[in-house]
């Protein structure tokens, strides 16, 4: 790729500790270092997604933004990452749709399978904020973004696949309880034509297309893993103008292998991200050497979960497409597992358990015990 990526900061920017972008310290800084009415908003359903969070945050941070950062989370976000958030994020948002005792648990009740756009749409109640740019905990910034609010709402790069289509990784818009209450009602209604929270917002915000040409965010702003293999030429010409990365795809950052003396991550699995893995790279570092740290002191990070984390990339593709795996890492594999096993329910199909896997949904305790596991990999170095 010719150019330069806008990547981290460097000198003492580039260095800070987790330490240095605490909550308190932000609120010290005097108001006219910050907007105090405008807000980075993002969402993370459960303990994984945090992660995801926690590096968006730090990014943000790390870039100097000016705004306040809020996260909103459901209940089934436990307390330990809950005080992880506090340390990155200004504002850490508890939305329990089903405890809402308003119209939004009546569409839940009715359209149960927009739990996830549900809660995200919450993020229109925060109207003590002017404005915000919502982020999905899967992107990264790159540089300072701040220049994004002087956009107006509903402001979107286009979606990759369909680019008549915004997509709702990144966006700008104006929090107000009239529009919440008009998309739980279109929610309610009509449902999602792709069953999450973009088919319902492109609905909405159905002008985006031809309307407001100011409203079309360059997609630099919203730069997709999944592009940089369909259309290789562009990112080369343009890739180092790129602000933001969106992780896009069921395989996310934190689903990979990291080598933390290479400083790069592994994959045995055919990845389109990984013609270019220095956005991936860049994940990993600000997880290694800013988020870890923060998870360790708040005891939310432990000794098997962490064994488990760094062996993800590797049993998923021992699981699912082992032509590629090496003796030597496969043993090593085994010797760092430790997990406990009990009876396992029924067994799902291997699509299914790919989907689990790739979701973050691994069966721990049944079929991707240890036990099983490890009668797997000997199975494929006999």
């Amino acid at each position: 790729m010719t150019g330069r990526i806008c990547t981290a900061g460097s000198g003492e920017e580039a260095r800070a500790s987790p330490e240095q972008h605490t909550p308190s310290l932000q609120r010290a800084r005097s108001s006219s270092d910050m907007a105090a009415d405008q807000a980075f908003v993002t969402l993370a359903t459960n303990d994984t997604y945090v992660k995801g969070a926690l590096v968006l945050g730090s990014s943000l941070r790390q870039h100097n933004t000016t705004n306040k950062l809020v996260v909103l989370i459901t209940p089934q976000v436990s307390d330990a990452m809950r005080k992880v958030l506090d340390k990155v994020y200004d504002d850490v948002r508890v939305v329990d749709v089903l405890d809402s005792g308003d119209s939004a648990h009546l569409a839940l009740m009715k359209r149960p399978e927009l739990g996830v756009t549900l809660t995200k749409i919450h993020c229109w109640t925060l109207t003590e904020y002017s404005k915000c740019v919502f982020m999905d905990a899967d992107t990264m910034v790159l540089c300072n973004i701040d220049e994004l609010f002087e956009r107006e709402e509903l402001s979107a790069a286009p979606d990759p696949g369909w680019p008549d289509c915004f997509n709702s990784g990144v966006f700008v818009f104006t929090p107000s309880f009239e529009t919440y209450n008009d998309l739980l009602q279109l929610a309610t209604q009509k449902g999602s034509f792709d069953g999450g929270d973009q088919g319902l917002l492109n609905t909405f915000f159905d002008t985006w297309a031809t309307k407001d040409i100011n409203k079309h965010l360059p997609f630099v702003y919203n730069l997709s893993s999944v592009s940089l293999y369909s259309y290789l030429p562009a990112f080369k010409a343009f890739g180092a103008n790129a602000k933001v990365v969106h992780f896009l795809g069921k395989v996310k950052p934190w689903n990979y292998t990291y080598d933390s003396k290479t400083k790069s991550v592994r994959s045995d699995v055919h990845d389109p991200s990984l013609i270019h893995p220095e956005f991936l790279n860049l994940w990993w570092d600000i997880y290694s050497t800013k988020i870890v740290s923060l998870l360790t002191q708040e005891g939310a990070v432990k000794e098997a979960t962490t064994a488990l984390q760094v062996l993800s990339g590797l049993v998923y593709t021992l699981a699912f497409s082992c032509r590629f795996c090496r003796e030597e890492e496969v043993k090593e594999a085994v010797v760092q597992m430790s997990i406990s096993h009990s009876h396992s329910p029924p067994s799902a199909s291997s699509e299914e358990r790919r989907e689990r896997w790739e979701q973050g949904q691994v069966d721990y305790m049944g079929e991707d015990s240890y036990e099983n596991i490890k009668k797997k990999l000997d199975s494929y170095l006999q």
